[in-house]
């Protein structure tokens, strides 16, 4: 990977600044480690000989498996091709970190599957492994994407203006269907913290249809402290819950 000290440097000073850059990276992996915790959160407590609880948690997995399958072609579509066009070479070393995860996505996937057939008496032994190779998985993406946090910004904010990354980012997230930008809200917008929350959802409010800004309401919602609810009520001019007071 190709980047140069200053700009690593150029990332902590930004970091700190009074008006940090555009940072595209931020929410969508709050939203990621908090669907990996949770999943992993959900493999560590499953009870084998329950074949609801078993059914449920692989299916869960196999949903954060897709969803890191289509992250990570978005990144590459996008966010890898942008830092090629101004800087030959600097995604190279993700971009094979990205074929790993590829590999790994699909061994998981089927050792979850398996995990659905396997004799009764395999099955404890079955899910303590699944457990324990979904933690390196999680553990290895943790590493991952502070590296792009870091290295990629650092590339990234060296070489394009905030405007350019923002229609950057704005053209990656036109490209996600409904349905799985609805799955991102609910891992997206619980997660964040209340500032982050309140002016993506000011965006949303100001520029998509009226039912879809409802539905993300009533998706989030259930997700979200009655605090919580409280203060993004206020920043968006909403009504808040009868007896709250926001904050």
């Amino acid at each position: 990977m190709h980047i140069d000290k200053n700009e690593l440097q150029a990332v902590a000073c930004t970091s700190g600044a009074a008006t940090p850059r555009f940072d595209m990276y931020a929410g969508i992996h709050k939203a990621l480690r908090a669907l990996m915790a949770d999943t992993l959160l959900t493999l560590g407590r499953l009870e084998p000989d329950d074949a609801f609880e078993l059914a449920d948690g692989t299916q869960r997995l196999l949903q954060l498996l897709d969803f890191c399958r289509s992250h990570l072609g978005h990144e590459n579509a996008f966010i890898h091709t942008a830092m090629e066009a101004r800087a030959s070479g600097a995604s190279e070393a993700i971009a094979h970190e990205h074929a790993q995860h590829e590999a790994a996505i699909a061994r998981l996937a089927a050792q979850a599957t398996g995990l659905l057939h396997a004799p009764a008496e395999a099955r404890a032994a079955g899910v303590l492994a699944l457990y324990r190779e979904t933690s390196l998985f999680v553990a290895h993406n943790f590493e991952h994407m502070h590296v792009e946090e870091t290295a990629h910004n650092a590339v990234l904010w060296a070489r394009y203006t905030d405007a350019e990354l923002v229609a950057i980012h704005d053209a990656l997230v036109a490209s996600i269907p409904p349905h799985e930008m609805m799955f991102t809200l609910r891992w997206l917008v619980p997660f964040m913290n209340p500032a982050e929350r309140a002016a993506m959802l000011r965006e949303m409010q100001a520029h998509a249809p009226a039912p879809a800004f409802a539905a993300a309401l009533d998706l989030v919602r259930p997700h979200l402290s009655e605090r919580e609810w409280a203060k993004l009520a206020g920043a968006l001019g909403l009504p808040p819950a009868p007896g709250l007071v926001a904050a």
